[in-house]
């Protein structure tokens, strides 16, 4: 017998939701690249209570052969949850909307990627949540393009996601699980702040053309700041490769003197 969940305060009566963050506030984000040897490219990000593992391969021969494009790379991607990410176990079998969200995903990143440089190849991307708690298709895009840029593969920018939603009548950014389930609307948003182009926008719910704007708005500049950390930890780890490969090279000369 399947027990409906009863329904919380989602905001209080300070205007504090049910993690005790502000309307406006996001939860926090932290990301790190490079993770995966055996991977070409791969991320790992915590939003929130959420866990995900982002990893890529290729460009490497499409296989099988027929699903190769004679003008560009073939981007693939599956996006999966771990059966112990939820509180109740899932099945490890795809579901339908594992299956949508793989491909919502690969529809926001293939704008941003160059895929026209590999020809007749293809680009493989593994999303895995390890933990759910709302928003994984928001923070699964934004891991990913940090694994595709880890992995070499050029691109016209960085993709950065978040999502608003509507909650006890009110406009809230970032919405975790409970706020979703009960929440009245939910907007994702995926932007390429470099050249600000929004390659992903849906809706789930009823917002009033002021309501949608608002909550676009407060997407498109939540996306700029995620899009600043993405920068901040790529440039962090290849700050770090070139101290390694310096200090290799100076290891490596003195052992010659």
């Amino acid at each position: 017998m399947n027990m409906q969940e009863e329904p919380i305060e989602l905001i209080n009566e300070t205007g504090l939701r049910i993690d005790g963050r502000r309307l406006d506030e996001f939860r926090p984000i932290k990301m790190k690249v490079g993770i995966l040897d055996k991977a070409d490219g791969s991320a790992y990000i915590e939003q929130g209570k959420n866990r995900i593992l982002v990893a890529v391969y290729g460009p490497r021969e499409a296989h099988p052969k027929h699903i190769a494009l004679p003008h560009r790379a073939v981007l693939r991607c599956r996006y999966h949850m771990a059966p112990f990410s939820t509180p109740e176990r899932k099945s490890p079998a795809p579901s339908r909307r594992e299956q949508e969200l793989s491909k919502v995903i690969r529809e926001a990143l293939e704008p941003a990627v160059l895929s026209e440089y590999y020809p007749r190849t293809t680009i493989d991307l593994f999303i895995e949540v390890l933990q759910s708690d709302g928003g994984t298709r928001c923070a699964g895009i934004t891991g990913a393009s940090l694994a595709l840029a880890d992995a070499g593969i050029p691109m016209r920018g960085l993709v950065a996601a978040t999502a608003v939603g509507k909650i006890a009548g009110q406009i809230a950014l970032d919405l975790s699980d409970a706020e979703d389930k009960q929440g009245e609307a939910d907007l994702p948003v995926a932007v390429m702040p470099k050249s600000n182009l929004v390659t992903l926008i849906q809706m789930d719910g009823t917002l009033t053309h002021e309501e949608f704007e608002k909550g676009f708005d407060i997407a498109v500049k939540t996306c700029h700041t995620i899009h600043e950390q993405q920068k901040a930890v790529l440039k962090e780890r290849y700050l770090a490769i070139k101290e390694e490969v310096e200090e290799k090279s100076d290891k490596a000369k003195g052992e010659e003197e």
